[in-house]
């Protein structure tokens, strides 16, 4: 019994890298698809800041994921406590969460 708990274990482990990384790469191709990187890039600054950023400001806010999925879904960012537009998130909620998580893991 112990056996198979072990095999079980270890067979997750190794799917979660895999997991992970078809999760990067979905979230990857929605924000591209969603216009995010003409504004957006992972670690330079452009007209938006960088998915970097953005991770290192919401770093250790338990509210960071939802807050971020609330802005995009409407439109509006806070920004230095100053409402800004801001292009809405275009796809799935499921899209869009994955696409948070990916940013926030930047």
């Amino acid at each position: 019994m112990k056996q198979i708990a072990l095999v079980a274990v270890v067979a997750g482990l190794a799917w979660t890298p895999f997991s992970q990384a078809q999760d990067a790469a979905k979230a990857e191709a929605s924000l591209k698809s969603g216009g995010c990187l003409k504004c957006h890039s992972v670690s330079a600054d452009k007209d938006g800041p960088s998915y970097k950023s953005v991770a290192a400001k919401y770093k250790g806010k338990g509210d960071a994921q939802a807050k971020l999925e609330g802005e995009l879904k409407k439109g509006a960012m806070s920004v230095d406590g100053k409402d800004t537009k801001h292009a809405a998130f275009k796809g799935s909620d499921a899209d869009l969460k994955n696409a948070v998580q990916y940013i926030l893991s930047r």
